[in-house]
């Protein structure tokens, strides 16, 4: 949520939201398919079948679809749009620590998702093998497409790509074999970069990273597609594309949709109510200034602000 919503929101209605996410809206929704982690009863879509074995939904979709409702919410950056609707570029800062973070996040990825199994058997190899097939192929896709599209192979948005296929595999790293997780990178991998420019060209709300399209968008395909290819001999279910018919696509496109329904309705709520109470944007002078100075009395580029913090 922090990144889609960066640079011009107020950091007290940012504290009082994230409480309200973390106390209200992830516990309900996780309680639906995870409820049983904890308890001697299953959550509503658990005990229909639901498969979500790390998160893709319960943590990923959920996240991006708030940080939807966050965005329009709370607006577009200053200069982000002309006045005639077209999207202008707003470049990051420093791209190779863009790099260090996804490298980072992938690392921790097998945390993610091997730790699930929460036993130490040999589901954990192949686990391990499935997430990072995954992410490789996410961002080649991801390169490819926006290659295609731009005639340049955009370092970002590809970074993207390898987030893109972690968030799509998460939720069937257990279920489907090395074969499917390559097509589940693939597939993610193509579409963030069509909603990435989608959500910033057609819809014109402002996602300065991509945490819809990364989170909301691929952790809803990626949730779907066990329905597609969870494969025989691995998890505990049989998809479509094996012969397992179309009950538990079903199932999976029920789950995303209920718990994706829930996450931005709540979210919107949620920014609704901060907006009310405490005020969602800063000043136009408070964001060119920039919210380190303002908001937290920290000059975090020393030398290269043209304001002063008093």
């Amino acid at each position: 949520m922090s990144g889609c919503i960066a640079e011009r929101t107020d950091f007290k209605a940012y504290i009082f939201v994230s409480m309200m996410v973390s106390a209200f809206i992830y516990p309900i929704s996780g309680s639906w398919v995870w409820n049983s982690l904890f308890a001697d009863t299953k959550g509503w879509l658990e005990g229909l079948g639901f498969i979500d074995f790390a998160g893709s939904t319960v943590v990923h979709s959920v996240g991006g679809l708030i940080d939807l409702a966050g965005a329009i919410c709370v607006g577009p950056r200053l200069g982000k749009y002309a006045p005639d609707g077209k999207s202008l570029a707003i470049p990051g800062h420093n791209i190779p620590l863009v790099a260090l973070g996804v490298f980072i996040l992938w690392f921790a990825w097998f945390g993610f998702n091997c730790g699930s199994t929460t036993t130490p058997d040999g589901t954990v190899g192949y686990i391990a093998v499935n997430t990072c097939l995954a992410a490789c192929t996410g961002f080649i896709a991801s390169l490819l497409t926006v290659w295609v599209m731009t005639g340049k192979p955009d370092p970002s948005i590809s970074m993207n790509g390898v987030l893109a296929g972690l968030v799509g595999v998460t939720a069937g790293c257990y279920e489907v074999s090395p074969a499917g997780s390559i097509a589940i990178g693939v597939i993610c991998g193509v579409v963030v970069v069509l909603s990435i420019v989608f959500i910033d060209q057609k819809l014109r709300i402002d996602d300065p990273v991509g945490a819809v399209s990364v989170h909301g968008v691929c952790g809803f395909l990626g949730t779907v597609l066990v329905g597609v290819f969870a494969a025989p001999g691995y998890g505990s279910n049989v998809g479509l594309l094996y012969g397992g018919g179309c009950g538990l696509l079903l199932i999976q496109l029920l789950g995303a949709v209920s718990v994706g329904a829930w996450a931005f309705l709540t979210g919107m709520l949620v920014f609704k109510i901060a907006d009310k109470l405490i005020g969602l944007r800063v000043s136009p002078e408070v964001e060119l200034k920039g919210l380190d100075i303002t908001e937290h009395g920290t000059d975090v580029y020393s030398g290269f602000q043209i304001f002063s913090n008093e």
